[in-house]
């Protein structure tokens, strides 16, 4: 018993932590009642969280310069104007 015990830790160890964590999660939701429903609004919040607020509330400003020079020109400008100005 104490064997079986060891092998499957060495095992889980092995394993990478991105995969080891969605394990966790979905064989927790697997033992609940609710546990689709519950996946269905996490996968919908993240859509939400990283899709649609990213095109309200982080437009691209660097898409208006053509060249690389130009855009690193308004980045240096920006980040010296923002740490002299109070």
């Amino acid at each position: 018993m104490k064997n079986d015990f060891l092998k499957q830790q060495k095992r889980m160890k092995k394993t990478v932590l991105p995969v080891r964590i969605f394990r966790f999660y979905s064989e927790g939701f697997k033992s609940m009642e609710w546990g689709r429903e519950l996946w269905a609004i996490l996968l919908i919040k993240l859509f939400v969280m990283f899709v649609i607020l990213r095109i309200f509330f982080f437009p691209r400003f660097l898409n208006q310069f053509d060249t690389v020079s130009e855009k690193e020109e308004y980045v240096s400008n920006e980040l010296i104007n923002r740490s002299t100005t109070p």
